[in-house]
């Protein structure tokens, strides 16, 4: 079994950092006006399986992606970020439906943005990854979770997951989620399925 602290990866405070995800007590709250920016990959991917996706979504949330669809013209780091109904991110529903529909497909992270994977890990302006605290590279966001006093547990024993995750991002490993589909190489004809 692959350890958080077995994992080398160069990452800011990360023997300093604490942090405890106590989701589902918490209520998903980074998902609460959380509007990550979503790569045109990410946005293409979730717009082809939209269909599957609505019906487990809010009936607001389902009535404003339906009338104006499910980003803002908000823009972070350049892209544009999901919007919110009544404060929440669109597709939070008890939990984030884009994890329980890849879930129910075998890959709870297929239509999942990078960044809501890798939270609360996060790439600082020079490509350097750092964990999310309170007070750290002018961190706002009020989070009780990004407390470091919130939690004794350190975030190197209780992230194993995402800096799984981030690991594979830097590694190549999960350029695909960066691939719309016309970008996506075309199957030699001996490789497509007969």
């Amino acid at each position: 079994m692959t350890r958080a602290q077995d994992i080398v990866l160069p990452i800011a405070g990360q023997d300093t950092a604490h942090f405890d995800c106590v989701f589902p007590t918490c209520g998903g709250v980074c998902c609460k006006n959380g509007r990550p920016p979503v790569e045109e990959a990410e946005n293409a991917r979730i717009e082809q399986n939209l269909a599957k996706i609505l019906p487990h979504m809010t009936e607001k949330a389902r009535a404003r992606v339906e009338r104006d669809g499910f980003r803002t013209e908000r823009k972070k780091e350049g892209l544009r970020a999901l919007a919110v109904t009544d404060g929440w991110c669109v597709f939070h529903n008890e939990g984030c439906v884009l994890h329980k529909v890849g879930a129910l497909e075998g890959d709870r992270w297929k239509y999942k943005p990078w960044r809501c994977i890798a939270f609360p890990l996060e790439r600082t302006t020079d490509g350097a990854w750092h964990v999310r605290q309170w007070g750290v590279e002018g961190e706002a966001w009020d989070l009780f979770c990004l407390n470091p006093d919130e939690s004794p547990k350190k975030a190197t024993t209780t992230l194993t997951a995402e800096l799984a995750f981030v690991r594979e991002l830097d590694d190549g490993k999960e350029a695909w989620r960066f691939l719309t589909p016309a970008d996506q190489p075309t199957p030699r004809p001996s490789m497509q399925a007969r």
